[in-house]
């Protein structure tokens, strides 16, 4: 099939609710996902191309905030409003999946959740004002944490970890983004040198911190392939990038649409960013700064004319919240703010081809990059 004939998105409407947090296992093969419940399902992909739940993990008693699937150790980690979170292995013999305690030890709702790129630990931000970083201790069968607490002021919002698997960056409600280092002695951890680390540091040690332009919460961070770039989106609808060779130099452009609340680098030179304005944008980065760079969300045209039809109605106030037909029609593939996006396919080269994003009207939208560059003009990543 063509790149013109292939469709630039495919639409899953997984579920009325907002999704909350989603990820895929190492196949793309089944998913985990959240739908603002405290209930996570695991979806599998059928023969139809469609998503149908397989599993419900139930251990959680409040709201499941984040969620991620390690794809070569196939574990899960969740966590919720509850303080809690719990690591997921499937059991081979009984078909079902088992959780394992990890101890966070906070008093406030945990809010994002990351493995490291190696696998052997994950991350936990919080409302409690710390970073709790998770590791396995086998003379106890569960998973304890070490706290990183300075300076952080507020509840941390997103986490994303460094190639290096050593150093991980944050952001957060007070207005900053931080890089730490995340390295742990109880797993041997010999982290090398690089810009953002000129010398060995311990645990927790903060390596680098930036502002945001107007006080805004820091809602999406990520890392560039090679870890030498970082950029963080807020809710001022700033976009950021430093790299780490000049740290006090940092690119920021205001867009003029709504705040964006997260990423995904899509090659060492560009990264697309979604949230409120429920359309995933690209952007490129180059040694001038960063740009806009065009909008991967094709308008629909409204089909048809009329009068809305009592169903029609009745299903756009309860995905949307809306009940007009003037003024209030949303024309992209999303109908509500974007909340979470993840690389499917990746080139040779480690450019991704292929993502996905889910957002509040219950809906998870894979893209396919060649369709998408040929409908808008050839694109270059």
């Amino acid at each position: 099939m063509s790149a013109s004939s292939k469709p630039s998105s495919t639409v899953h409407q997984l579920f009325m609710e907002p999704i909350s947090s989603f990820a895929f296992n190492g196949d793309l093969s089944q998913l985990v996902v959240s739908n603002s419940t405290p209930h996570t399902h695991i979806m599998q992909l059928g023969k139809d191309k469609k998503f149908t739940t397989k599993e419900v993990l139930e251990q959680h008693l409040e709201r499941v905030t984040s969620v991620d699937w390690a794809p070569r150790s196939n574990r899960i980690v969740t966590c919720a409003g509850d303080r809690n979170a719990y690591v997921w292995n499937y059991q081979e013999d009984t078909g079902y999946w088992k959780p394992c305690l990890v101890l966070l030890r906070i008093n406030r709702a945990a809010t994002y959740v990351q493995w490291s790129p190696n696998e052997d630990r994950f991350a936990v931000g919080s409302g409690a004002r710390l970073l709790s970083i998770c590791y396995f201790d086998p003379e106890h069968n569960w998973w304890v944490s070490k706290h990183i607490k300075k300076p952080i002021r507020s509840t941390i919002l997103c986490v994303d970890w460094h190639p290096s698997n050593h150093l991980i960056a944050i952001g957060s409600c007070d207005f900053k983004c931080r890089v730490f280092c995340a390295a742990l002695k109880e797993l041997g951890d010999k982290p090398q040198t690089s810009n953002w680390m000129p010398k060995l540091n311990k645990f927790g040690t903060l390596l680098a911190e930036f502002d945001t332009t107007n006080s805004g919460w820091v809602h999406g961070v990520g890392f560039s392939p090679s870890g030498e770039q970082l950029a963080w989106v807020a809710h001022d609808a700033s976009v950021n990038v430093v790299n780490s060779a000049s740290l006090t130099k940092v690119h920021t452009i205001l867009t003029p649409s709504l705040p964006y609340s997260c990423l995904l680098w899509m090659s060492e030179m560009s990264f697309v960013a979604a949230g409120f304005g429920y359309c995933p944008d690209l952007y490129t980065v180059s040694a001038q700064g960063v740009s806009f760079t065009a909008k991967l969300d094709v308008k629909k045209e409204k089909s048809g004319g009329g009068e809305m039809s009592a169903m029609a109605r009745f299903q756009k106030l309860d995905v949307q919240g809306q009940t007009g037909n003037a003024g209030t029609t949303v024309t992209t593939t999303h109908e509500n703010c974007i909340t979470e996006i993840r690389a499917m396919a990746r080139d040779a080269s480690g450019t991704v081809t292929k993502f996905a994003t889910a957002g509040k009207d219950g809906r998870l939208v894979t893209w396919d990059m060649e369709s998408l560059s040929a409908a808008l003009g050839g694109l270059s990543l």
